[in-house]
């Protein structure tokens, strides 16, 4: 299965974004990297299986792209000038007040609570994307659900 560039923009450009941005912590290393994974996605040949091994590889390519960023000699030696705030937009306080505290969770923590509740992917799926175990994957979740209670003062 293959489809066509601008289809896989229009369906997954926002949450492979959010994916990257919970990753960089900034807007123009995320979209930079969302477009290197819709680059990398245009120039190779691989046909997919169906539209969730698509995805997953989208989004699997989309954080290695921002691991990249967040790990390259600049990034590692500037400050970010950048305030996440008002890049992203809620509905309501209460979710932004949650995506704040969210992004304030250690990167590991991070991803894949944002693969699990924002994108709804299994763990499996999520193990597979980060290449680590379900195992590990849950015990992600659980450190970063207990992190983010104990942030909210809803463990108490």
């Amino acid at each position: 299965m293959r489809k066509s560039l601008e289809w896989v923009v229009e369906q997954y450009e926002r949450n492979l974004f959010l994916a990257a941005f919970h990753i960089c912590k900034n807007a123009d290393d995320a979209k930079d990297a969302t477009q290197d994974a819709f680059l990398q996605y245009y120039l190779t040949h691989k046909e997919f299986k169906d539209e969730q091994h698509l995805r997953a590889w989208l989004f699997r390519v989309t954080m290695n792209k921002a691991k990249d960023k967040v790990t390259s000699f600049w990034n590692r030696n500037t400050e970010a000038l950048q305030d996440y705030t008002g890049v992203v937009f809620f509905e309501t306080a209460e979710q932004s007040a949650l995506f704040e505290t969210v992004m304030r969770l250690p990167a590991k923590y991070r991803i894949v609570i944002h693969l699990f509740y924002y994108e709804e992917q299994s763990v499996r799926e999520i193990a597979q994307m980060l290449r680590i175990s379900e195992n590990n994957v849950k015990v992600r979740l659980s450190r970063g659900r207990k992190m983010l209670r104990d942030t909210l003062g809803e463990g108490r």
